[in-house]
């Protein structure tokens, strides 16, 4: 017989929400410490963060109805404004795990059943508790993230008979979902590259035939994943193409798109590129993202999905982040990984020398080129 199912206050909400914005565990550690959901807490950290955002907005009057209205009009005025209300906040393209998020089960005025079709989720999802990543996939996860950063070309086929070859009993769907989760597709061109995304504003590729040849003329963007034996984190950050000057970094347990507009504000903060081009993740399509660029007189770019060479910078970033610093050092709690990726960017910034860079450092480059542009 099943047991009953949790109930959730919003005290308890907001405190896992507040644990997760801190970021100093990743997902699957707090849900072992409150014992819920990995799922969960993603809904409720994008609730936080979008109801934070409304605290400071500036809300319209509200006036009383007509007098000559009925009482039972105006009751279903009141409750139309809640559901709206709800609808309003609650209602940007979701998965149906994070739509199952947004439920509030104890919502003074509307009922699990009415947010259900309100949110367009039907009831038998919502009561439906996927299992969280097992520790055999987690360790999965950091071998494909390992074989992947050596060889970004590799699609799941290749990665599945690499795993097969090294003793493992997996197959191309299992390896499939895991590279979903992780963000991770093989880097080859593809056909029909011009057709437009769905849902979002596709900004042109700008950089097509363009000689980069002085500071903040392009930056880049991106986001990796970094695996811990306890769950995984997800880094972004922010490099200056001529330089390969690392401008800002941000790390997050979750991929929602707060951590990659502070990082955004922190890089605007130290300077402003010509051209700012990126893939077509969600995080740099949203409108906050874009928006705050264009307000800064900065020209969006975007990658052609599949193209192969376009944020070519961003990804030997990576590649010597891992290998010369996550590879080897193993770090195994959050603290000790953002604190040794500090000292790392700091070494990479101003004391690893480049070749392409006539054996200079990024800083040294960046900083002669920022006092003569």
């Amino acid at each position: 017989m099943a047991g009953k199912r949790k109930s959730h206050s919003a005290a308890f909400k907001a405190q896992v929400a507040l644990a997760a914005v801190k970021g100093d565990k990743t997902i699957n550690e707090l849900a072992s410490h409150y014992g819920v959901h990995p799922t969960l807490i993603h809904g409720w950290k994008k609730q936080l963060l979008a109801g934070v955002e409304a605290v400071f907005a500036s809300g319209a009057k509200t006036t009383g109805p007509p007098e000559d209205k009925t009482a039972e009009l105006f009751e279903q005025i009141g409750r139309l404004k809640v559901e709206l209300d709800w609808v309003k906040k609650k209602s940007a393209p979701l998965s149906a795990d994070a739509r199952r998020a947004l439920i509030d089960e104890d919502h003074p005025e509307l009922s699990i059943r009415r947010q259900c079709e309100l949110v367009g989720l039907n009831r038998s999802t919502r009561y439906y508790e996927p299992t969280p990543e097992t520790p055999e996939n987690l360790e999965l996860m950091r071998l494909i993230d390992q074989e992947y950063t050596a060889h970004p070309f590799f699609g799941s086929r290749k990665i599945t008979q690499w795993l097969i070859g090294r003793g493992h009993e997996v197959n191309r769907k299992r390896v499939r979902r895991l590279m979903r989760v992780m963000g991770l597709e093989a880097i080859y061109p593809k056909p029909k590259l011009s057709l437009a995304g769905r849902g979002h504003k596709v900004y042109p590729y700008l950089l097509r035939g363009v000689a980069v040849e002085r500071v903040n003329q392009v930056w880049s963007a991106d986001i990796t994943y970094v695996p811990l034996p306890g769950g995984f984190m997800y880094l972004a950050a922010t490099i200056d193409w001529f330089s390969r000057y690392v401008v800002a970094w941000r790390l997050s347990n979750t991929l929602d798109g707060a951590f990659c507009q502070e990082m955004l504000e922190e890089a605007l903060g130290r300077g402003r590129p010509e051209v700012f081009n990126t893939d077509q993740g969600v995080q740099f399509t949203a409108g906050a993202w874009t928006g705050r660029l264009e307000r800064a007189g900065v020209a969006v770019s975007m990658d052609g999905r599949g193209r192969c060479l376009d944020n070519v910078f961003v990804e030997r970033l990576w590649r010597s982040v891992k290998y010369e610093d996550v590879y080897l050092k193993g770090y195994e709690r959050v603290p000790e990984l953002e604190g040794g990726l500090r000292a790392y960017f700091g070494f990479y910034n101003t004391e690893r020398r480049h070749q392409s860079l006539d054996y200079r450092t990024p800083a040294e480059v960046y900083g002669v080129g920022a006092k003569t542009a």
